[in-house]
């Protein structure tokens, strides 16, 4: 099964991966602990899940017969850049209106 190329945001656009997110925020799981969150078959939540290992937001690691995932935080990192570029354009504008209003103010 061929896995797609998908950039952060589609990614995390799914809400099944966005839950399991969550979920493993709490703890780590197998992919049959995860499955059991999801009326979907195993098949399709190992496609999820390969595809959040894939894009950095999760690493699996085999321990005896279960395979475990864990957040990791690759995935996060590139999200998190975009959204400190947007913090920064915000900060400037709301910094840019206060110049504007304290210079209206009188002496």
């Amino acid at each position: 099964m061929a896995i797609p190329t998908l950039d952060t945001f589609q990614v995390i656009g799914d809400p099944s991966r966005r839950k399991m997110l969550m979920l493993l925020s709490q703890d780590s799981l197998t992919i049959n602990s995860l499955a059991d969150n999801f009326d979907m078959s195993r098949p399709a939540v190992s496609k999820h899940v390969k595809i959040l290992e894939v894009a950095g937001f999760i690493s699996i690691q085999d321990m005896g017969r279960e395979r475990y995932c864990t957040l990791k935080k690759d995935g996060f990192e590139e999200l998190q850049a975009w959204l400190n570029y947007f913090d920064q354009f915000w900060a400037s504008k709301l910094k840019n209106l206060g110049d504007l209003l304290n210079s209206k103010l009188p002496n």
